[in-house]
């Protein structure tokens, strides 16, 4: 293997898309494949190498990345004449990216386990949205063995500020989905104090303004409140997305009770079907202006 390993990444949504253009600037030779072609156009005028199908994107790589939007989808990538698992080397590495929930996640490694059990699985979902991904200062949470993949590293090291290593693969989408349910709790917080605020006679700057400097003023939070401001809700993360993350979370939890996160994913899911889907998931206190 070169000292730089031929890393594939298949998925350029928001998240894939900047991964594979953070490995094209520090130098990795990169392949690429999405479902809707033209969304690697400008990654191949930067050097990327497009794979007509999963087999032949995977066919040469030593690693290959998944950033797929659900269990679903991934399933049908990997499998197959023409899916993953057929183009990739023997003693490949696959590093699945995406929040797909555990019960998705275990049908992945019983996939490679029965079909491909020479192959080094990652399960290594992200925690960041679309600008910290362009910016490589996302989060890895990674499980499985690392010191048999020892090539994953430099690719993970490309694409986020930090790796958080957490034990046997499937670990790893499980805190996933429990810092995915502590950040849209903060969200359906901010935006109903911030409600309760302007009906008490306050602006979201002076709620901030007091919120700033203290153990409460969390960054992510700021910059969900300037959306709330500006009513420009250009998505870093969709509510489609984040209700889906919510509802994985809920059905990971269920012998809990877990009150508040399905009253959040009722709410939410009302937003959604009222056409707030494809915004940013702080669009949230809009709709709830709205109503």
């Amino acid at each position: 293997m070169s000292q730089q390993p031929v890393v594939a990444v298949l998925g350029l949504g928001a998240m894939g898309h900047a991964f594979a253009t953070n490995l094209i600037k520090k130098g990795f030779t990169t392949r690429v494949w999405n479902r809707t072609a033209s969304r690697g156009d400008d990654l191949v005028k930067a050097g990327a190498q497009r794979g007509l199908t999963p087999r032949e994107t995977a066919e040469g790589a030593d690693v290959v990345i998944t950033m797929l939007s659900d269990g679903k989808t991934s399933l049908e990538v990997y499998q197959g004449d023409n899916g993953l698992l057929a183009g990739l080397k023997q003693g490949g590495i696959i590093a699945q990216m995406g929040t797909l929930g555990v019960s998705a996640t275990e049908s992945l490694i019983a996939l490679i386990k029965e079909q491909r059990p020479d192959v080094l699985f990652f399960d290594a979902p992200v925690s960041g949205t679309k600008a910290p991904a362009e910016q490589a200062q996302i989060v890895v949470l990674a499980s499985g063995d690392r010191e048999a993949g020892a090539a994953v590293e430099p690719v993970f090291a490309a694409i986020s500020k930090a790796t958080k290593w957490l034990g046997e693969a499937g670990r790893a989408s499980k805190m996933k989905l429990v810092v995915n349910a502590w950040l849209i709790a903060m969200m359906e917080g901010i935006a109903e104090s911030t409600q309760l605020a302007e009906e008490l006679g306050f602006t979201p700057d002076d709620l901030w303004d007091v919120l700033d400097g203290g153990p409460l003023a969390a960054p992510y939070i700021k910059g969900k409140m300037a959306m709330f401001k500006s009513g420009d809700y250009t998505p870093q993360m969709q509510l489609t997305w984040a209700l889906k993350d919510i509802n994985l979370a809920i059905e990971a939890g269920s012998k809990l009770e877990l009150p508040v996160m399905k009253r959040i994913s009722e709410t939410w899911q009302a937003a959604v079907d009222g056409g707030y889907g494809d915004q940013d998931l702080a669009v949230v206190y809009r709709y709830l202006g709205s109503r």
